[in-house]
């Protein structure tokens, strides 16, 4: 069983006071509570979601190799099973900035001239025993490449200044390789 509600005299003049302060109808603007836009939930979390987006759209553009270098990766991918010499190896010692009297680095798996967006390069994939396959791709053209390195596409990727202060591509799945054909394609330091 409820009891019925008693009023004491606080809540009687309360209620009595109120409903002689303010006209019939809909309450003032003032008495509800404002909340600011930036408190409410769903501007929170829109924030929020925003942030984490942004920052996983900025790590990878951040880790994004050049364009070049993505293309040179994806010619990789496709000529990964070729074998042959395609051209003359002391052409291809001369583009590497190598002696052309000597013979090519680790054992060559292929060499030949390909076009990588637009440019003449000068493809080699050859093998070091102590690192593993390596693809090398020297352009016949300047190109704009700074010394940089990472792994895209489920490959290894290291752009390195050659004998010859011309920048090359270096493209493996061992990071290991990288290292060996880093010491064999790279300029000295001086």
């Amino acid at each position: 069983m409820t009891h019925p509600r008693v009023d004491d005299d606080f809540d009687l003049r309360a209620r009595a006071e109120l409903s002689l302060a303010y006209d019939i109808g809909e309450a003032p603007a003032a008495l509800y509570r404002h909340t600011p836009w930036l408190a409410r939930r769903w501007v929170r979390a829109c924030c929020v979601l925003t942030f984490v987006a942004g920052t996983l759209v900025g790590g990878v553009l951040a880790v994004r190799p050049p364009e070049l270098v993505r293309s040179a990766i994806e010619h990789e991918y496709y000529e990964r099973t070729l074998r042959g010499s395609f051209m003359d190896s002391a052409k291809l010692l001369a583009q590497l900035g190598l002696e052309t009297s000597r013979p090519l680095p680790g054992y060559p798996q292929l060499m030949r001239p390909c076009d990588i967006e637009g440019k003449l390069a000068y493809h080699l994939t050859t093998f070091f025993e102590k690192g593993g396959i390596v693809t090398v791709f020297a352009f016949d053209q300047p190109v704009g490449l700074k010394e940089s390195e990472g792994w895209w596409n489920d490959v290894y990727w290291q752009v390195v200044t050659g004998r010859d202060g011309r920048p090359l591509i270096l493209v493996s799945e061992k990071k290991k390789a990288l290292s060996v054909a880093y010491r064999v394609f790279s300029k000295p330091p001086a």
